[in-house]
């Protein structure tokens, strides 16, 4: 019995001691890297954000990670590379977005319904997602319901009060001579 307690039940001081010294080099580094990866990109939140995402790799690298000799030099590497990675995808999608992304042509001039736009946004989010399926996407009530995962009786309930709303916010953008 003693020896499948032993087994079963590991000592966990390791894995504590390992993320002790993970979080001793993120105290240590984390705002030099930050302050070199600005330097690099230029930009204060992305250069945080590639810190962030190299000490999750680190993390995830676990014991190889806490076993190397420069962990700071290891984390800007992995920093600046991922930086490199995102601007190459950001630079060959720039290249072929014109040929990809045509315009559709077939769209109302949403700039005459303006007025239609700025009344949706000002419903509350759940209502103007069943009025925007509803009538924009044309789907039925049985539709809306199982995409959005509510009872059908709600979608009904939230459309009619969404009409309502729409028919007021438009009325008094009317009678303020929008229309």
């Amino acid at each position: 019995m003693k020896a499948e307690t032993l087994a079963v039940g590991r000592d966990p001081a390791p894995a504590r001691g390992a993320e002790l010294e993970f979080r001793e080099i993120f105290a240590v580094s984390y705002r030099r890297l930050v302050v070199q990866l600005y330097g690099v990109t230029g930009d204060a939140v992305e250069a945080e954000d590639l810190v962030q995402e190299a000490f999750v790799k680190a993390a995830a690298a676990g014991k190889r990670f806490l076993e190397l000799d420069n962990h700071e030099a290891w984390l800007r590497t992995v920093a600046i590379n991922v930086q490199r990675s995102r601007w190459r995808r950001l630079r060959n999608f720039s290249r072929i977005r014109d040929r990809v992304a045509q315009p559709p042509t077939d769209l109302p001039a949403l700039e005459d319904r303006l007025d239609v736009i700025e009344a949706l946004r000002a419903l509350p989010e759940g209502m103007r997602e069943v009025v925007a399926l509803h009538y924009l996407a044309d789907l039925d009530v049985a539709t809306v319901a199982a995409t959005l995962g509510i009872p059908e009786g709600t979608v009904k309930s939230r459309l009619s009060r969404g009409r309502d709303a729409l028919a007021l916010a438009l009325a008094d953008q009317e009678g303020d001579g929008h229309v």
